[in-house]
């Protein structure tokens, strides 16, 4: 369910998301350009996935209609979709973990009624999740690098150990002089941003 890696940084006043762009159907790779993490509510917050697609995408949906309803409020909207999606009977056979950050936050959630701000300005989610969380906490610990370089890097290295990770980054960043949450910054030969696999953004 949750084969792929998707990690989120925070330094410096910027907020980074990666996203990897494997899809696998069993043992077999059927695509490396998918695209798991977007941006919402016209670049007041980013969000990745890591789970069964379309209701990951259901969740996004939610969180974001509830974003736009508490203007912009990262917490609030992801404590109300934990809340639907906890207690609706269609919405808590969901199967997917979220990501959600702002300029100054990351957030994780999840089906069973979980919003979490790690200790760290660091998460991850996925099947390399932790693997990527050990690498961006190491470098951010103990270098200068910045948040987007942080967590791509921090995928590459997930994808060197998760079987169901692979190389190819989606990264995007909010807060900054070079805020790019309006575009998609990729990296990897195979890549394909405007993906037409059911990973792709809708």
């Amino acid at each position: 369910m949750h084969g792929t890696t998707i990690v989120a940084v925070h330094r410096d006043g910027v907020t980074a998301l990666a996203g990897d762009g494997q899809v696998t159907l069993g043992d077999t790779i059927v695509k490396r350009g998918a695209v798991k993490v977007r941006t919402l509510a016209d670049g007041v917050a980013i969000a990745g996935f890591a789970g069964a697609v379309s209701d990951a995408f259901t969740l996004i949906e939610k969180f974001e209609g509830y974003l736009e309803t508490h203007k912009g409020h990262l917490l609030r909207a992801a404590i109300e979709t934990v809340k639907e999606w906890r207690t609706d009977r269609m919405l808590r056979h969901l199967e997917a973990m979220l990501i959600v950050a702002d300029e100054e936050q990351i957030l994780t959630l999840s089906g069973s009624g979980d919003v979490v701000r790690p200790d760290d300005p660091v998460a991850a989610v996925g099947s390399g999740g932790p693997y990527a969380q050990a690498a961006a906490l190491a470098l951010l610990r103990h270098s200068e690098l910045d948040a987007p370089t942080i967590a791509r890097t921090a995928l590459l290295i997930a994808a060197e150990i998760d079987l169901y990770t692979s190389g190819t980054a989606t990264v995007l960043t909010l807060g900054g002089p070079d805020d790019t949450a309006d575009g998609d910054e990729t990296d990897g030969a195979a890549n394909d941003a405007s993906s037409d696999g059911a990973e792709a953004n809708p």
